[in-house]
């Protein structure tokens, strides 16, 4: 039986320690507890958990977890259990003795929360357990596995649906923080999802900044970026295995403590270094790709890219793991022409053409990505399908530093000009690398048996060398001028706009490709706080997750720390409203913090600061994140369409457009309400909210016997914002 929906707001406090909900979440949990399929794209550090945790805590039965990864099960069990919530998990890691033992628990009704992988989960003898044990959410996280079009393709997740058919009464809830609409399609139909409320956020991660180096000395670069966070932890991705092991070996030789994870470790060696990683043992983590997915560890404060990531969606999940508690976060990208060349290689191995194709698209997407002049913010986005309208992001190296432009006429024409001769000569295009080769006058077997050395195009382009003409060359395929055809041969052909750029000579200025640069940048949006304090809690912090052998976040967040470190409280009560304090919390560790800031304050002076109220960090304000997808969604609205007619045309949720004119609303913009409620139907939900505040719309909706749905609710609530 689910709990009312006035209870909500407290158990989010006492369990989880905040009080008030993020973006979509309040909205989601009160649609799991009424029953209904959900599927919800939430952002890395959105909240995604919680959606599922609070509505165990809410109702009697039990709610299922699928996770892909043993590590993030035992890590949200840890954390779980730590705010005082029943939680356990099944997996292989188990001896076979405490598996008995979990599953005699399970069978007594002792857990809320049990989280497995889905091939646990559809063994014969566990689906007859879970029809017996009274299963009221089954949760799938991660649920872009799902999907062979998605980066991370499981295919046990396809037998998913075979659930819904063994517990065909019971909700069924998907999550992920990343896919494309084609992965999304996937998702809604082979879970075979009901008429679900579709949840779609923001892409948008406003705390992470973005940043790409031209890689000369790779290893200096990263160690000078490393060294510049001395006290932070980060991951260093890597390509090759090998590499991960010699950038993570010379990082502890220069006293950076520092360790691999990769495939070829064994799962001993994997899950000792993600144990140190997780309790701040060792600060940096250099890996492959393999390592991350599911990693809750909320205080990674930056990502370096070694080498060039396959793909944007790729690129976008792993820089995800940084600042999941919403504090600023760096995101470093060593670029190298060489690195695609490498990457080309390696996709040419692959046997099925079709493969090729796609990923030839992807990585030239990422190289695209890594070399564009705009906003890198609004690159990421668009690749979502999310449009991003603001002139700078104000996060990013193209934002903060515009990269210089130069006047590429001249360039431009001898590389045209040469593409056309070539064609024109031997009747076939080539690739760039030939083109390149034949400006700078290489000697080669193809170019004398082509007779392109005497074309007039060759040795015309010495002043520049190979890797600027292949940047230029690579920035007028951007441009329009050239177009690469697909497959594994591809070779260049003048568009329509390069003929004619070619034949009238018309201006066109390139930019100067991304330079080396310097690593260390400031870091803007950090919370102020005492950081002398800060330091001592932190230390507090760890020998009190060391002596619970479990990892530090889960006894308080950095935020929670940088709220004590600031608000410096001297009692239980002041304690209680810090960030991620709740009733488990303040018990088992509310007195022992509390000393050690009475023992800081005897020794040093209070620091004051500025602005005095503290809030946990949250996006950009509303007009500065106002993106397209809103004000799309806001000039069809003042066309006269209505919210269905707008989401049927743009595919997307109504609930998506709900909350598009409620952000619009909360940045300042003007809306015709009448359209949704009277006057004096918005009188008497203001009157409601006055009286029992707006943190959460539960109340409300609960005091007024539902006779106004929650998308109005949050209307009204977020005209009451100016």
């Amino acid at each position: 039986m689910a709990a009312p929906a006035l209870q909500l707001l407290p158990l989010l406090k006492q369990y989880f320690g905040f009080t008030s909900f993020r973006p979509f979440q309040e909205e989601i949990i009160h649609d799991a507890l009424a029953g209904k399929d959900v599927f919800a794209l939430l952002p890395t550090g959105g909240g995604k958990s919680l959606c599922f945790q609070l509505p165990a805590m809410a109702q009697t039965g039990l709610t299922v977890v699928v996770s892909p990864l043993i590590a993030l099960m035992k890590d949200q069990v840890d954390a779980l259990q730590a705010s005082g919530v029943p939680a356990t998990f099944l997996n292989s890691s188990l001896a076979a003795g405490e598996s008995r033992a979990r599953l005699r628990g399970l069978h007594n009704g002792q857990y809320r929360l049990l989280y497995a992988a889905p091939e646990r989960l559809m063994l014969s003898g566990v689906i007859s357990d879970l029809q017996r044990w009274k299963v009221r959410l089954l949760a799938v996280d991660e649920a872009h596995c799902i999907s062979e079009w998605g980066h991370d393709f499981r295919p046990e997740y396809r037998q998913l649906a075979e659930l819904r058919q063994a517990l065909p009464n019971v909700p069924m809830m998907a999550l992920t923080a990343t896919a494309t609409d084609r992965v999304r399609q996937d998702i809604l139909k082979l879970l075979k999802l009901r008429e679900p409320a579709c949840y779609v956020a923001s892409f948008n991660r406003p705390n992470l900044s973005y940043r790409v180096l031209a890689k000369q000395g790779p290893y200096e670069q990263t160690l000078e970026f490393v060294r510049a966070r001395p006290k932070e932890s980060g991951i260093i991705y890597c390509q090759a295995r090998k590499m991960t092991e010699s950038v993570a070996q010379r990082l502890s030789e220069d006293g950076v403590k520092a360790k691999p994870y990769h495939a070829g470790l064994t799962s001993a060696q994997r899950s000792t270094h993600q144990e140190l990683f997780l309790r701040d043992e060792v600060r940096v983590i250099c890996a492959t790709i393999a390592f991350g997915m599911g990693i809750n560890k909320p205080n990674v404060r930056f990502i370096i890219h070694y080498d060039l990531p396959k793909n944007i969606e790729g690129y976008y999940q792993e820089t995800g793991r940084a600042g999941r508690d919403g504090l600023p976060s760096d995101c470093l990208l060593l670029f190298s022409p060489g690195d695609v060349a490498k990457q080309i290689r390696f996709i040419d191995e692959k046997p099925d053409p079709r493969e090729q194709q796609v990923a030839r698209e992807q990585l030239r997407q990422m190289v695209h990505y890594a070399e564009s002049p705009g906003c890198r913010r609004r690159e990421l986005l668009a690749y979502f399908g999310e449009t991003f309208s603001q002139e700078t992001c104000r996060g990013c190296d193209n934002c903060l530093s515009p990269r210089e432009t130069f006047d590429g006429t001249i360039a431009a024409q001898k590389l045209l000009s040469c593409v056309y001769r070539i064609r024109e000569k031997t009747r076939f295009g080539v690739g760039l690398n030939h083109v390149v080769e034949v400006l700078t006058g290489a000697d080669t077997e193809k170019i004398r048996r082509w007779g392109h050395h005497q074309l007039s195009t060759y040795g015309i382009g010495k002043e520049h060398s190979r890797p600027e003409w292949s940047a230029i060359g690579r920035e007028l395929i951007r441009l329009g001028h050239l177009r690469q055809t697909p497959g594994k041969f591809s070779v260049l052909e003048l568009t329509a706009g390069g003929m004619a750029a070619l034949k009238q000579r018309q201006p066109i200025t390139l930019t100067k490709p991304v330079a080396p640069g310097e690593t260390v940048a400031q870091r803007a949006g950090e919370i102020a706080c005492d950081e002398a304090l800060f330091d001592r809690l932190r230390q507090l912090r760890k020998k009190l997750a060391d002596e619970r052998n479990v990892a530090a976040y889960i006894v308080f967040s950095d935020v929670a720390l940088r709220q004590m470190a600031r608000e410096y409280p001297n009692n239980e009560r002041d304690f209680a409203r810090i960030s991620g304090v709740g009733e488990r919390k303040l018990r088992e560790f509310g007195a022992v913090f509390l000393a050690e800031i009475a023992a800081f304050l005897q020794a040093n002076p209070r620091q004051i600061f500025s602005d005095n109220s503290f809030s946990a960090p949250a996006p950009l304000p509303a007009r500065a994140r106002l993106g397209d997808t809103v004000r799309e969604t806001l000039r069809r609205f003042r066309a006269g369409l209505s919210v269905e007619e707008i989401a049927a045309q743009r595919s997307l949720a109504t609930g998506t457009i709900f909350g598009h004119l409620a952000e619009a609303l909360e940045a300042g913009e003007h809306l015709d309400l009448n359209r949704f409620f009277t006057s004096e139907q918005r009188r008497e939900m203001v009157g409601a909210f006055n009286k029992l505040g707006s943190a959460s719309l539960a109340p409300v909706f609960e005091s007024l016997g539902g006779r106004y749905d929650y998308h109005r609710l949050r209307l009204c609530r977020a005209s009451l914002a100016h």
